[in-house]
């Protein structure tokens, strides 16, 4: 959690109080084996696989711009910030949540707006497609 602006010459802004969950701690060693066992470079080839399912298609709409660049393929693996011109990323992530079941998180600065996309490895061809 971001601490308040007031706290940024604060030390104290880098602590979180709170239980943390401990699935998450506990799990840190099976995703690790995942992660060698598929291998970087493979989990990165799917990752560009399903991007390319989607942006793809939505790359020739005049309304859409990629604010992350997926011309060059070696430049990105993951992650997608797409801006729909004329729309309100929070409703349209929520909207993809509600009727599609898509997660998305809606970004939203100054300086840009859009929408972060952001599958993994297990997410299937057609949930890309949806």
């Amino acid at each position: 959690m971001a601490a308040p602006k007031t706290m940024d010459a604060d030390i104290r802004k880098f602590e979180e109080i709170g239980t943390h969950p401990a699935a998450v701690h506990n799990a840190i060693g099976d995703a690790i084996t995942f992660h060698q066992t598929i291998g970087a470079e493979r989990k990165a080839i799917r990752l560009r696989e399903l991007h390319a399912v989607w942006t793809d298609r939505l790359s020739a709409h005049p309304s859409v711009r990629f604010l992350t660049d997926i011309k060059h393929v070696n430049n990105q693996c993951g992650l997608r910030l797409v801006h729909i011109e004329g729309t309100d990323p929070n409703k349209v992530s929520q909207w993809l949540l509600d009727k599609h079941r898509i997660f998305t998180v809606a970004i939203v600065h100054d300086e840009f707006k859009g929408l972060r996309v952001a599958p993994n490895v297990y997410t299937t061809k057609d949930e890309m497609e949806r």
